[in-house]
């Protein structure tokens, strides 16, 4: 019997299908058409670029054309389209190693040469080497011409394929050295073959690509757009953002502001900065006077463009700004993101971190600024937008200080709705012993006013916040404090003014207490499970009776709206205080025929004051009633 020898272990590389992995590429890796001419002017810029820097070791390479452009056009009748460019070209081989092999870039291959002020001068875009095979996505036939600047001209090569796996390569003579690329388009796609679609493609995705981009000129003529014969233009070929911000006037960043915003209005504020070292990149962020109609959608798309090298990548760059700060537009032009291979999708990264860090840091520092330095500007934005960066404190822990910094609120000061004043104003005048902010939450500005919690405090003269929207129950869940104080609400747990209470008022509380004892059990026993206790109060003055929560318990405003929002809420009862000093609460001493009409009165008045609904309104209104006649 013969033993069949172990094979030693051996290292294979993977196979591939490549007509599989072509069909995967072209239908699979870019959502959109329109991609395709990013993606060939994207390489033809880098030709241009990867020219521009051999020549400088070699001018005999530029020829006798020195002018570096991208060219456009298109064929209606053939239903063609061309991409060309007088940038490097290719070789016979190298038309073969980089059209022929799938994911090999020759631009990455020659930016892994360059160093130092080469590295940071460059423009060169390709990375990933499939960028080329998105033209299959709208043409059934690709056409490739090329020549390598300081080959003869006999040295051209043509390579063609249908995307199905297989090219082919032939010799040809090509005066003029560069790359033109014919597509030939499936019939679904026919459309692209037109001037105006062809424009709005290239303003949207290449406007700010270093060389002019080229096309035929158009005029209306007969009821559509026909060639005059002229050539034009279509890219700004320039990027505000990247010029030195000394030569730029506050007249230009106005003009460019409609282009990222698609707001007619002057932007109210800007920032506009590169950021050099590890991760290098440059933004042009500005501040909107108005707000978005979509504002409060948190799903919209909308906000930063985000560009690589100048060649945009999307208008919905969520990951570079938080959620809070949705209502800034502007631009990050970054030297290096980590895309995903097709250029739509970013991929986390400390990259990313750093970039959504850096740029959240500057608008508010911005901010910061504008509140400091112009206090009728920044009321303007806080008007605009106060609501929404209140969302700042619960969502960006590490600049929830800096955030709370930044809110605005009306308060028992004026006893307007003008929302004016910030928390740092706030302590600054706060009275001496007073060691809390003070705040009043209520459904409207007018129940946070008139809320009988607010008596003591008023009689005392302690300034308390008075907040109406609905965002402040949330970010009052996620800040405890600001600068060492804090935050505490009139309507929780017990009063406790620590130094400022009277000590007579307080020895003169406890006797009352002592005094309404009785009456404290049998409210207590009317009420029942309504209440979780009942007992004498130190807040107020005027009213008889009003409803807190417990300490560590869910206000009342808030589970309201939780209700409405149709969340579960936690059963939870409020607590029930009594004014002894007022006259109703005295008449229930010596009250004998009618004390539970009388006690429940109490408790449904409490409840109306502070923006609850009765359970039996109608049973509300008979009591009233019979206690009036």
């Amino acid at each position: 019997m013969t033993e069949t020898a172990t094979p030693a272990r051996e290292t294979r590389g993977f196979q591939a299908e490549v007509k599989q992995l072509l069909h995967l590429m072209i239908h699979s890796l870019y959502s959109n058409r329109e991609i395709f001419l990013r993606e060939l002017v994207s390489n033809a810029s880098d030709a241009c670029d990867k020219l521009r820097f051999e020549a400088l070791a070699k001018p005999d390479l530029l020829e006798t054309d020195a002018d570096l452009k991208i060219r456009i056009d298109y064929d209606a009748e053939a239903k063609t389209v061309t991409v060309a460019d007088n940038g490097v070209g290719m070789s016979r081989e190298e038309a073969i190693a980089h059209l022929g092999t799938i994911a090999k870039s020759g631009t990455r291959e020659f930016f892994s040469q360059l160093t130092g002020d080469q590295k940071k001068d460059t423009h060169l875009i390709g990375q990933f080497g499939v960028g080329f095979y998105s033209s299959f996505i709208v043409a059934d036939k690709v056409t490739v011409t090329s020549r390598r600047a300081g080959l003869a001209a006999s040295e051209g090569v043509i390579w063609e394929s249908d995307g199905s796996g297989e090219f082919t390569v032939e010799a040809v003579d090509k005066p003029d050295r560069g790359t033109t690329i014919v597509l030939h388009l499936r019939e679904a796609h026919h459309d692209l073959a037109d001037g105006q679609k062809l424009r709005d493609i290239v303003r949207r995705y290449s406007d700010h690509i270093v060389q002019p981009i080229v096309m035929p000129q158009e005029k209306w003529d007969d009821g559509k757009y026909a060639k005059s014969g002229e050539s034009e233009t279509v890219n700004q070929a320039s990027a505000l953002w990247a010029r030195p911000k000394s030569d730029i006037t506050d007249e230009d960043y106005k003009a460019f502001y409609p282009h990222v915003a698609h707001d007619f209005d002057e932007p109210l504020a800007w920032t506009h900065a590169r950021v050099e070292g590890k991760t290098e990149y440059t933004h042009l962020l500005y501040v909107p006077k108005r707000a978005p109609f979509d504002l409060w959608d948190r799903n919209a798309r909308h906000g930063i463009k985000l560009y690589v090298r100048r060649v945009f990548i999307m208008d919905d760059a969520e990951q570079l700004l938080p959620a809070y700060l949705r209502f800034i537009r502007g631009v990050v032009d970054s030297a290096d993101l980590p895309l995903n291979v097709s250029r739509e999708i970013l991929q986390e990264s400390k990259d990313i971190e750093a970039i959504r860090g850096g740029c959240t840091k500057k608008i508010l520092a911005l901010l910061e600024g504008i509140a400091k330095d112009d206090a009728a500007k920044y009321a303007e934005f806080w008007k605009a937008f106060g609501r929404v960066l209140k969302e700042g404190i619960g969502e960006d822990y590490g600049n929830r200080e800096k955030i709370a910094g930044l809110l605005r609120f009306a308060t028992t000061q004026a006893d307007t709705a003008e929302e004016t004043v910030s928390l740092a104003d706030y302590i600054g005048r706060m009275k001496e012993g007073q060691d809390r902010i003070w705040y009043v939450t209520a459904d409207t500005f007018n129940a946070a006013k008139n809320s009988p919690h607010l008596e003591v405090f008023r009689r005392k003269g302690i300034e308390v916040l008075l907040l109406s929207d609905r965002v402040d129950e949330w970010w009052l869940g996620h800040l405890q404090e600001f600068q060492g104080k804090a935050l505490a609400s009139v309507a929780r747990g017990d009063l406790d003014l620590g130094s400022l209470a009277d000590e007579e008022e307080k020895k003169a509380a406890e006797a009352e207490a002592s005094e309404l004892k009785d009456v404290i059990e049998r409210v207590k026993t009317v009420l029942g499970d309504r209440v979780k206790d009942v007992r004498v109060t130190h807040r107020l003055t005027d009213s008889p009776a009003c409803l807190i929560a417990d300490e560590h318990e869910m206000s009342a405003n808030l589970a309201r709206m939780l209700k409405a929002a149709g969340q579960a809420v936690p059963g939870s009862k409020p607590i029930l205080e009594l004014n002894p000093k007022h006259r109703v609460v005295q008449r229930l001493k010596g009250e004998a025929d009618r004390f539970d009409d009388w006690a429940l009165l109490l408790f449904e008045q409490s409840l109306l004051a502070e923006g609850g609904q009765l359970d039996d309104p109608a049973g509300f209104v008979k009591r009233v009633n019979s206690l009036l006649a």
